[in-house]
């Protein structure tokens, strides 16, 4: 249920109220008596997760993030000339297609 903020046109006074969306909008002042309460336009609340349970993987331990390092550092070449040597090598002479004779490009 969200709480809504109101404020009276004849006396000024402002509040919060917590109430159900379907509930009817407030119109008698509680400070006043008179019916020119306004319900106004709130800046929302943000979405509060409570108890256990919320973002157990968003914030890993310790021993996980130092498995994690070791694991990179394993996976990593020792030098730059391994890497070099296990890349493959380009053809630079790439050869240009041929036409085969009785075949056109447009089928006719």
């Amino acid at each position: 249920m969200p709480t809504y903020d109101y404020r009276c046109n004849a006396c000024g006074h402002a509040f919060e109220l917590f109430q159900s969306m379907s509930e009817a909008v407030k119109r008698k002042c509680p400070e006043c008596g008179k019916n020119k309460l306004e319900r106004l336009i709130g800046m929302g609340a943000g979405v509060l997760f409570k108890g256990g349970g919320f973002y157990q993987t968003d914030y890993r331990s310790d021993s996980y993030k130092q498995a994690e390092a070791a694991d990179q550092k394993a996976s990593k070449p020792t030098t730059d000339k391994a890497a070099k040597k296990e890349s493959p090598k380009k053809d630079k002479a790439a050869k240009p297609a041929t036409k085969r004779k009785g075949s056109s490009s447009t089928g006719k």
